[in-house]
C-alpha cells in the first residue's frame, strides 16, 4: 500500500489503558480537536472500557429501555454516546483502537480503507485474514453495530464481523475508532441484542495478555502502513485536566 502520509512522519502512541466510556470518548474528541487546530500530532491509541458499556452512535436516539438497567459482574453497564456515527456497540471483552490524523483524500469509504489497512495487516501477522463487509444501508434498521458488516467493517473468512469502525471529520482532521471483538461474553451479548454472539477465532492467549498482543501487532503494522514512527507518550496531568473539563456538565 502507498502511504498517504509524508515519509518518516512522527505520530504519538498513547499506551493502552482502561477507563469509563465517558472518559474514553472525551479523550478521542479532545485529541481530534487538538489535532485539527495544529496543536497535536497524529495519534494512535488502544483502550478498553471499564466498566462494560454500550456506546451509541451520535445520531442513534432509539434503543431498548432495558439497556439503561443492565448489569455485568455486579456493576451497571454504562450507556455512552460516541462522537462518531453508526449503531450500538457492546464494549466488553473487546479492544478499541483510535486513529486521529489528517491529510487524507478520497471518499469516506476510501478514507476508511486507507486507515483500515493497518488492521488487516496486523491481524494477518497474528495468523488471520480480514475482508471488508458488503452490507448496504440496511444497517440503519439494526440497533446492533455487529449485526451487519458494511464496506467500512472488517470480517473474518466465515463472514463473522470482527472490527466495526466509525468516523468523525472535523476541520480537516479525522477521528476513526473501532471495536475489535476478542472475548465477548455470550450471555451479556444475548441479553443486550437478543441474539447469540458469533464465535471469534480462538487464541491461546487470553485476557489482558491477548489485548496487549493484538495492540502490539497492530502498532507494528501501523508503522509500516503509515510510514511513520511513534513517540510513546501517556497523557500528561495538564492534558487530563483539559479532558476532565470536557466532562463537566
Amino acid at each position: 500500500m502507498t502511504s498517504f502520509l509524508k515519509s518518516s512522519t512522527k505520530w504519538r502512541l498513547i499506551p493502552l489503558f482502561a477507563a469509563s466510556g465517558r472518559v474514553q470518548m472525551a479523550i478521542d474528541r479532545w485529541l481530534l480537536e487538538q489535532h485539527s487546530s495544529g496543536l497535536h500530532p497524529s495519534t494512535l491509541r488502544f483502550y478498553t472500557w471499564s466498566p462494560a458499556a454500550i456506546s451509541l452512535g451520535y445520531h442513534q436516539h432509539k434503543y431498548p429501555e432495558a439497556w439503561q438497567y443492565l448489569t455485568w459482574q455486579g456493576k451497571p453497564v454504562d450507556l455512552v454516546r460516541r462522537p462518531t456515527g453508526g449503531r450500538a456497540v457492546l464494549h466488553q471483552g473487546d479492544l478499541t483502537y483510535a486513529v486521529i490524523t489528517s491529510g487524507l483524500t478520497g471518499s469516506r469509504t476510501q478514507v476508511y480503507q486507507q486507515i483500515c489497512e493497518f488492521l488487516i495487516q496486523g491481524w494477518r501477522s497474528l495468523g488471520g485474514e480480514l475482508h471488508y463487509g458488503n452490507a448496504g444501508r440496511g444497517y440503519i434498521h439494526n440497533s446492533n453495530c455487529f449485526g451487519t458488516a458494511t464496506s467500512a467493517d472488517l470480517v473474518l473468512a466465515d463472514g463473522t464481523k470482527l472490527i466495526g469502525s466509525a468516523q468523525l471529520f472535523y476541520k480537516g482532521a479525522v477521528l476513526q475508532h473501532g471495536s475489535i471483538r476478542l472475548e465477548p461474553d455470550t450471555e451479556l451479548f444475548t441479553e443486550v441484542f437478543g441474539t447469540k454472539a458469533e464465535p471469534i477465532v480462538p487464541m491461546a492467549t487470553r485476557g489482558e495478555c491477548l489485548r496487549v498482543m493484538v495492540a502490539e501487532a497492530l502498532m507494528k503494522a501501523a508503522i509500516s502502513c503509515f510510514d511513520m514512527h511513534f513517540e510513546v507518550q501517556p497523557l500528561s496531568l495538564s492534558e487530563w485536566a483539559a479532558i476532565d473539563s470536557m466532562l463537566t456538565p
